[in-house]
């Protein structure tokens, strides 16, 4: 597909934690509905994964994909006993790979892939909190999930040659979660747009949300959400978008 400048650079605008709070999934949805997040990634094990789900069934061209949780809440199954310390919550980020067996793990990121199914819709691909997936001991795992349910996989390091997923998995050539921090601007939005300039397609990681108890409780990242909200509704993205002719899609609509 040609525009203007030539290659029309497929995008994807993922928004992370789906099913967190009832603020961060309306958060996600009026990106959607009145911004440029076209997908979604659902975090199977938190409070409001039935109120996402409602949400999404209301604006079906979000795609949503699912979130790999290994160190947020707890675990749908009370026997994985290696994923959990004392008070049956997940390990936090710092000491969990010093805790896991890969069986359990495995039986727990199963188990949430067959939470999500349950509802009658299939994930549009596969990422994770905090990036565990691209964690040596978790990464074959997740492989071996993304083959047997057919899934397209988020790209955990972009321009490098160690990062060639197995053939048939499909990702975007290019990935950044520099959208993120205290900072963040349109101006941002577009040093990413234009660093990747040529890429084939992209994937942007974000988290916009509206603020809830939920949320301040339970996230150090809170407020920020809000600033992401703000940037991603911002008309004028829509607009810088064309001047790059670039074509917002979803995981689906991936070559």
């Amino acid at each position: 597909m040609h525009g203007k400048g030539g290659i029309v650079t497929k995008l994807i605008i993922n928004a992370d934690d789906f099913g967190y709070s009832k603020g961060v999934n309306y958060g996600i949805i009026t990106s959607h509905a009145c911004g440029v997040v076209t997908s979604t990634t659902m975090m199977m094990n938190m409070p409001e994964v039935d109120h996402a789900f409602l949400l999404a069934k209301q604006h079906s061209t979000l795609g949503v994909g699912i979130h790999l949780v290994l160190t947020c809440g707890k675990p749908l199954g009370d026997d994985v006993p290696s994923l959990v310390n004392e008070s049956g919550h997940f390990h936090s980020l710092p000491d969990v790979f010093h805790h896991i067996n890969t069986e359990d793990v495995e039986k727990e990121f199963t188990r949430q892939v067959e939470a999500f199914l349950s509802y009658g819709k299939k994930p549009t691909h596969i990422d994770s909190h905090h990036h565990v997936h691209a964690h040596e001991k978790i990464l074959p795992i997740v492989l071996k999930l993304a083959e047997r349910y057919h899934l397209p996989l988020r790209l955990l390091r972009t321009h490098d040659e160690t990062n060639r997923l197995p053939a048939g998995i499909k990702s975007t050539a290019a990935f950044d979660q520099s959208f993120y921090g205290d900072k963040l601007s349109l101006e941002s939005l577009e040093q990413i747009l234009d660093k990747h300039a040529g890429a084939e397609s992209l994937e942007i990681m974000t988290h916009p949300a509206f603020i809830d108890q939920p949320l301040c409780q339970g996230s150090s990242y809170a407020l920020q959400r809000m600033n992401e909200l703000a940037i991603l509704t911002d008309p004028h993205v829509t607009k810088r978008l064309n001047c790059r002719d670039i074509q917002l899609i979803t995981f689906e609509q991936l070559g």
